[in-house]
């Protein structure tokens, strides 16, 4: 019996060179699948060619074989599983075009009840890299959030300003790993950022700043492993490796499971980070974000288990 065949579609940098070195995570997915008997392959999203014609639809990439490292062309419909990693920066045309060919492959292995080997689907990455999407699917789920206000126009943004009291953090309505976000408590501050923004078109994402900042817990879904993570930073009220965060392991409790999974659910998605804003409350908490192409090089350092493996093994079994 042949090996299944895995596309981790995406993750190098948008300015590579097609020699660029795979990085961390891609290398600890490559090994991963050495050790696990899977063939990994890496194609970027920018090498994505489809086509139309009177025998259908087909999609290909071009990508690095897993045991020559040479670049060649697959139709997706060959791998056996799909990972989806980070989408790099592109134009609104490029973005969608990426996008549309997902949903197709989603859509073609969904009606061979194989729509689980693609990990995380399209729709589930579309609602979760949008912020406002993501916070308001939670809130109706009954889930606390900080306070956040979306707007279109400097004036309206400022008086989310007032009504939060004066101290906000504002942050790109997509991204992630601390970009772009900013803690303003300067109205003056506040009035020349959202004109900024607004001139350039931008949507206006104003969030109440949570006491005491510095302080977060990710908890880390890999399929129906979760694992908890406590990042803090004693000089900044963000908690990611890029601003000085460390991270430790801290013992799962039920409840966090439960609304990991709650949200995973909701959401569609197998691979998971979900960042919760610890407060002055003690044990209390509000979502903030749920990530769904994580990295986990920090959340390595503080547990035992391989997660690479993890991510392949969950892959290899949603395989038919």
């Amino acid at each position: 019996m042949s090996s299944p065949r895995m596309l981790v579609l995406g993750g190098r940098p948008a300015n590579r060179a097609t020699t660029t070195p795979l990085g961390w995570h891609l290398n600890e997915l490559r090994a991963a699948g050495t050790r696990s008997g899977v063939d990994v392959c890496f194609a970027d999203y920018e090498s994505i060619v489809a086509r139309v014609d009177r025998a259908g639809a087909s999609s290909n990439v071009m990508g690095e074989a897993p045991d020559t490292g040479h670049r060649c062309g697959w139709p997706l419909d060959q791998f056996d599983g799909i990972l989806t990693r980070t989408m790099p920066p592109g134009s609104m045309e490029q973005i969608l075009f990426r996008l549309a060919v997902l949903h197709d492959e989603y859509g073609c292995r969904a009606k061979s009840d194989n729509a689980a080997s693609i990990v995380n689907p399209p729709a589930a990455i579309e609602l979760a890299i949008d912020k406002y999407a993501t916070l308001a699917r939670v809130a109706r789920m009954g889930i606390a959030t900080p306070a956040t206000g979306i707007a279109q126009s400097r004036a309206e943004a400022m008086e989310l300003f007032h009504q939060f009291g004066g101290d906000v953090v504002v942050k790109p309505i997509f991204g992630g790993e601390g970009r772009g976000v900013m803690r303003i408590q300067d109205p003056e501050l506040a009035w020349t950022t959202f004109s900024t923004l607004q001139q350039l078109g931008a949507v206006l994402y104003v969030q109440q700043f949570v006491a005491p900042g510095g302080r977060d817990l990710r908890l880390l879904v890999i399929g129906p492993h979760v694992h908890a993570i406590r990042r803090t930073c004693p000089d900044g009220f963000r908690t990611n490796v890029r601003a000085g965060g460390t991270a430790e392991a801290v013992e799962l409790c039920d409840h966090w499971r439960d609304l990991a999974c709650r949200v995973c659910s909701e959401f569609g998605l197998t691979l998971a980070a979900i960042d919760l804003l610890e407060t002055t409350a003690g044990n209390d908490y509000r979502l903030v974000e749920v990530n769904a192409i994580p990295g986990w090089k920090s959340a390595q350092r503080t547990i035992s288990v391989c997660l690479a493996e993890q991510i392949v093994s969950v892959l290899k079994d949603n395989i038919l």
